[in-house]
């Protein structure tokens, strides 16, 4: 019988949407302790309930995905990252124990550095900083890498063992402004380098012009900005970026305020589209850090006939484009574009998913990526694992 994995329901790409058999909901698996460095968390536990049990013991979950909503296992799933990938890194880089049910019925507790008993072969990576497309192979590799990032493929993930970090004694986060992109990643390049920051996610012209509807505090002349967060309060590395329009938070109120100014935007773009009757198109690719400018400079110019915002993580070269078409033809054009960027990452050297998963509605840009021998090479571990084919079934690849 095919098993599909339903997380919170937070998913960009179709991942819990079941091609018959039954759907497996883990939302009663919600086991939560927290500990000094690590806390144990179920599979349907939200990130919101892990991070507000983190912070009551001045500890952290470095991942962040815009959806904090989202649940520990889809999380996982899907190796989300988030605004704070900059400094920390995707989920991966933060599972320490998996317990994972494999398609035989067996329950198996995996530890990090627990290598796979079967041989693979080895598949290169995208020099981008993220990557979660399909199966990261490699000899001798371990079995929680492999499991992360496989979109419920392989195993039903019920419960894991998150690394927990020490929350910063200090805080500075700002919103510096600028009169276009090319002032604004001038900026971004230096800004890379400063120490003790951890987020850099960017708004194009048109973002702001969105959020300037709702926030009429945002400058008139501003046609790209940035949103940074710095552990401590140096801010002599980008004070001479920030001009007097520039908006700067010392306390907890101020960058909840911050927060909220962020996740405003793809609320305002699914409203937008749900009034308009359109499936959102966004994109989830991420070039090499030295191709950034080139890729957000093809963006613009491809997208000069549709109504679209630009945002997102680029301090890891991993921005959203969102495209709202308004008819059936602009939503035909948008999906030949979102299929020509995927290219174009591809091109540059980068992924055609760096954070939300391939799932069912985007399956076919695996290919984009990864020749058939290396493709095969994964359906050989899936097969290895899941012979009939039954868990995830239209997840990354066709069902056999």
């Amino acid at each position: 019988m095919p098993l599909t994995v339903a997380g919170a329901g937070t998913g960009l790409t179709g991942g819990r949407v079941a091609e018959g058999g039954w759907v497996i909901s883990l939302d009663r698996l919600r086991r939560l302790e927290i500990e000094t460095g690590y806390a144990i968390a179920g599979a349907g536990l939200g990130l919101n309930e892990l991070q507000a049990a983190a912070a009551r013991t001045h500890q952290f979950y470095a991942p962040d995905p815009t959806e904090q909503t989202a649940s520990v296992g889809g999380s996982i799933a899907t190796n989300a990252s988030g605004s704070r990938s900059f400094r920390f890194g995707s989920t991966r880089r933060h599972v320490l124990g998996l317990t994972v049910a494999l398609i035989d019925g067996s329950i198996t507790e995996y530890e990090r550095g627990q290598e796979i008993d079967f041989a693979v072969a080895e598949i290169p990576l995208s020099p981008a900083n993220k990557n979660t497309a399909g199966y990261q192979l490699r000899p001798r590799m371990d079995w929680i890498d492999l499991f992360v990032g496989s979109e419920g493929t392989l195993g039903v993930i019920l419960e894991a063992r998150l690394r927990l970090l020490p929350a910063p004694d200090e805080l500075l986060s700002g919103v510096i402004f600028f009169r276009g992109d090319d002032q604004c990643l001038d900026a971004v390049d230096a800004l890379r380098a400063v120490p003790g920051l951890r987020m850099i996610e960017y708004f194009d012209a048109k973002s702001l012009a969105l959020l300037g509807t709702r926030y009429s505090e945002v400058p008139g002349h501003a046609r790209a900005a940035v949103l940074i967060e710095q552990e401590g309060m140096d801010t002599e590395a980008w004070d001479h970026l920030a001009g007097d329009d520039s908006w700067f938070a010392l306390s907890d109120a101020d960058r909840e305020r911050f927060r909220q100014f962020r996740h405003a935007l793809p609320e305002m773009v699914n409203d937008i589209m749900r009034r308009r009757g359109f499936l959102k198109l966004g994109s989830d690719y991420a070039v090499p850090v030295a191709r950034s400018r080139e890729m957000l400079r093809y963006y613009h110019d491809r997208l000069s006939d549709l109504d679209y915002v630009i945002f997102g993580h680029i301090g890891d070269a991993h921005v959203h484009v969102n495209i709202l078409p308004q008819s059936d033809a602009e939503f035909a054009a948008g999906k030949d574009l979102m299929l020509d960027f995927a290219g174009k990452a591809v091109e540059l050297g980068g992924t055609v998913s760096a954070e939300h998963g391939l799932g069912k509605r985007k399956a076919h840009l695996l290919a984009l990526q990864y020749t058939a021998r290396q493709i095969e090479a994964m359906r050989a571990v899936k097969r290895r694992l899941d012979p009939n084919w039954l868990l995830g079934r239209g997840n990354l690849f066709p069902p056999q």
